[in-house]
């Protein structure tokens, strides 16, 4: 599985759910471990990179929802030194990040 199929075959929450509940198997039985239960098993080679792509995916999803939130809070009459504190940012940063998440939104799709 990669990013990209990720994020188009789970919802934000969907996508934590399974990256929860791998995580929490990868942690409770490591590599090579011989666990006979199915929920404290290791992870497969297949779940082990399904992990790593459900990270990148949601990492994705969250960057997107994190502007999103930041379009309604510019809306709601909240200044980039708001919102940068919201961030645990500069309001320089918070507005660059914007700017640049706006760019890429107008970018054309091939």
């Amino acid at each position: 599985m990669t990013p990209d199929e990720a994020e188009r075959s789970h919802t934000l929450l969907t996508a934590t759910a399974r990256f929860d509940d791998l995580r929490r198997r990868d942690a409770l039985a490591p590599p090579g471990s011989n666990e006979t239960d199915p929920q404290a098993a290791a992870l497969t080679q297949g779940e082990a990179l399904e992990l790593l792509a459900l990270g990148e995916a949601l990492i994705r999803k969250a960057g997107y929802g994190r502007q999103l939130s930041v379009r309604t809070a510019r809306a709601a009459g909240a200044s980039w030194k708001q919102i940068g504190a919201a961030l645990g940012t500069t309001k320089q940063s918070a507005w660059e990040t914007h700017l640049r998440w706006l760019s890429e939104q107008e970018e054309p799709v091939d």
